[in-house]
């Protein structure tokens, strides 16, 4: 572990984005390429390699040489502490070669290294850091079940008398872990909630952290929150430059200029989700969700307009919106219909929708009520 107490960023979660983006972003691939191998070499991660099945294998044979060497000055320096010196030389020992093996990518030495760690730690603090060190490794893997098993861990530890700044780091983990499983509304009010006190650098930059904030917050917030929470929030407002697209998104949602919305909305589909290994796969559902909030803004407005105005509202053409609409109506995700004879699309407030339903239930009720009359009197009769 870092000597100041802040964990160490092993494994180095960019390595997989940088690895994903080679295999699946081409316009992305060459830059990604020469972050990837620097780093692995770095951070010495033969291992890593193997697992991925990579074909260098002159690399992999030197810097495994390196692992094997490492290895064994930990083993010396164990078998050194257990004869001489205390359980907390020992502890300290067994956390860095736990901490090394996380660092090269080991995963199946790196787990049972960290749980011996923790068995032989007796710091609450240390402990916490071994374990998110741990969903870290989930992370890294996209394995979510060991995401899930310690950060409940973790939660568990501190909840027992853990300190103020891991209890905020813990709410980054979680968030990302949120965002991965599509759960955006929960990873919104943590990673907000977050923007004061962030300091889990081992898992992100801030300029990173604001960013998926302020993705989170697209769908996970609703127009009022993103005014107060995202717009005027001081720490998005330092750092707005770094995240042209997403401002413009959030921002041109927010004042209702629905053809910028639109434009801005694809610009973070490509840069921010489909170079994501962990957002990818939800960005169809992250690109619907937001242009179903677009529609729904627009379309409390009105008891009415027509397809030709909302084409040109959007920048988009009549066929695109007249499919669009479509199928989130017979999805039941807009309160409108479309006359397509007249081109007309009619809103359909939410108050008469509740009374149309309440009026349902009643008449369901009550001729479930009849019927029930006629059958006693049947029976008394």
């Amino acid at each position: 572990m870092a000597d100041d107490g802040v964990p160490l960023p092993y494994p180095n979660l960019k390595v997989a984005t940088w690895y994903y983006q080679i295999n699946n972003v081409e316009r992305l691939k060459d830059e990604a390429s020469t972050s990837f191998w620097k780093a692995v070499e770095e951070d010495e991660m033969a291992p890593y390699l193997k697992s991925i099945s990579s074909d260098k294998s002159d690399l992999i044979n030197t810097i495994e040489k390196k692992n094997n060497e490492k290895l064994e000055e930990f083993e010396k320096k164990l078998k050194d502490d257990e004869e001489n010196q205390g359980d907390s030389e020992i502890s300290e020992t067994l956390r860095e070669k736990a901490m090394y093996l996380t660092r090269i990518g080991d995963k199946e030495r790196a787990l049972p290294a960290i749980e011996n760690a923790l068995e032989k730690t007796a710091g609450l603090g240390a402990r916490i850091d071994l374990v998110l060190a741990m969903v870290r490794i989930g992370l890294f893997f996209q394995d979510t079940h060991l995401v899930t098993t310690n950060i409940t861990r973790a939660s568990d530890l501190i909840d027992s008398g853990g300190d103020w700044d891991r209890r905020n780091r813990l709410k980054v983990y979680r968030a990302i872990h949120h965002l991965s499983i599509r759960e955006f509304k929960e990873a919104a009010e943590l990673l907000i909630d977050s923007l004061s006190t962030f300091t889990a650098t081992e898992l992100m930059e801030y300029e990173d952290f604001v960013a998926l904030t302020v993705l989170a917050a697209g769908v996970g917030c609703d127009r009022k929150g993103i005014k107060s929470k995202i717009l005027a929030s001081s720490e998005i407002k330092s750092t707005v430059t770094s995240i042209p697209q997403l401002e413009k998104m959030t921002e041109s949602l927010y004042k209702s200029n629905y053809s910028e919305f639109f434009s801005a909305l694809a610009e973070v589909e490509q840069i921010y989700l489909l170079t994501n290994p962990l957002l990818e796969k939800h960005s169809r559902y992250y690109i619907r969700e937001m242009r179903i909030k677009s529609y729904s803004q627009l379309l409390e407005s009105y008891r009415s307009l027509t397809i030709e105005r909302m084409a040109k509202t959007f920048g988009v053409s009549e066929s695109f919106i007249d499919r669009d609409l479509s199928k989130f109506i017979s999805n039941g995700r807009l309160n409108c219909t479309i006359d397509k004879v007249s081109g007309i699309i009619t809103t359909q407030k939410l108050e008469n929708q509740n009374k149309s339903l309440v009026y349902e239930q009643v008449i369901k009720q009550g001729d479930i009520l009849l019927s029930d009359i006629q059958k006693l009197h049947r029976v008394v009769g």
